[in-house]
């Protein structure tokens, strides 16, 4: 499944390239509450304009950090500097904290539809952050050394250990989706490059700040239970490569049938169904509409409500 993309045409895996990264900086920066609106998104990702405010830089500096992946994750070697250099760059470079651990306590804090707050985990205290950064990334490197676990185990624990010692003060987040990206592609799994894993992550949010809660509980007496993280956590690599197949599949055999449809739905003005379509061209498999219908909600382009015959698409504007 890793070399699946290895024979398709380059014009198809470069639309993919373009799509995960504009899908992964939009995605991993909503989750933290940071917005922009579609058309300054694509300026500032695809042909790196000016940003003019805060929000935008940190967009910017989310394309710049995955640059930095992209074209460094060989020699890049997974320690406090490197962390360091993924905040500052992701941080938008621009603001005091950038590439600094945090001066003081950020409790992770739930909200209830009441207002009331509560600490829902307290990570570890700014004097105590570079320790344990220096030993998660010591005991990372020797681990994978020496084949002690299997790797996605091994990316997937580290990634988990950062989001608990929440070393910055903001950011911890998405540094978080950026050290995935790395460590995943070091260890040969580069879904990533073509499937936004931020945008799944996103999609599934829920799950995955419930599984943060559920793996967390006693991680400072180190006995915690990891395994609902690395169910979330490999199950979210393996969603992308199924995602990955399917929109490779779409794109060799069936790849004019599939241009087609997409030409017709995005056509439709008001909202239509799977059978709409399939009423305009009844040669073309009731399946492959299906699939390419989902890429296009993928893409952002459009929505779906309701389900089962009741199920109506929507062009998002």
């Amino acid at each position: 499944m890793q070399d699946m993309w290895k024979s398709v045409k380059p014009e198809v895996m470069k639309k993919l390239r373009e799509s995960a990264i504009i899908q992964s900086a939009e995605s991993s920066n909503r989750m933290e509450g940071v917005e922009v609106n579609k058309k300054r998104l694509l300026e500032l990702v695809m042909h790196h304009k000016q940003p003019l405010d805060r929000p935008e830089e940190e967009i910017a500096g989310y394309r710049k950090a995955l640059d930095f992946i992209h074209n460094n994750y060989k020699q890049i070697s997974m320690t406090p500097e490197s962390i360091k250099k993924l905040h500052e760059l992701a941080q938008g470079g621009l603001v005091g904290d950038a590439d600094k651990w945090k001066e003081r306590n950020n409790d992770i804090i739930e909200i209830h539809p009441n207002g009331e707050r509560i600490i829902r985990f307290s990570p570890v205290p700014p004097e105590d952050v570079q320790k344990y950064i220096e030993q998660l990334c010591l005991g990372y490197r020797d681990t994978v050394a020496n084949n002690r676990i299997p790797e996605l185990v091994a990316v997937a624990g580290f990634v988990f250990d950062f989001l608990c010692i929440h070393p910055f003060r903001d950011g911890n987040g998405r540094v978080s989706r950026l050290i995935t990206l790395l460590l995943l592609y070091q260890n040969g799994y580069e879904v990533g490059r073509y499937i936004s894993l931020e945008r799944i992550v996103e999609e599934t949010k829920e799950g995955y700040y419930e599984t943060l809660k559920r793996s967390s509980q006693n991680w400072f007496d180190a006995s915690h239970d990891l395994v609902p993280w690395w169910n979330y956590f490999i199950g979210t690599i393996k969603s992308a490569y199924q995602e990955l197949k399917t929109r490779v599949e779409m794109s060799s055999p069936d790849d004019t049938m599939s241009s087609l449809i997409r030409q017709t739905a995005l056509a439709f003005i008001t909202a239509f169904s799977v059978a709409d379509i399939c009423k305009q061209h009844p040669a073309i498999d009731r399946e492959l509409v299906k699939k390419v219908l989902a890429s296009l909600k993928s893409e952002g382009l459009l929505m779906l409500s309701g389900k089962g015959r009741g199920a109506r698409w929507k062009k998002l504007p």
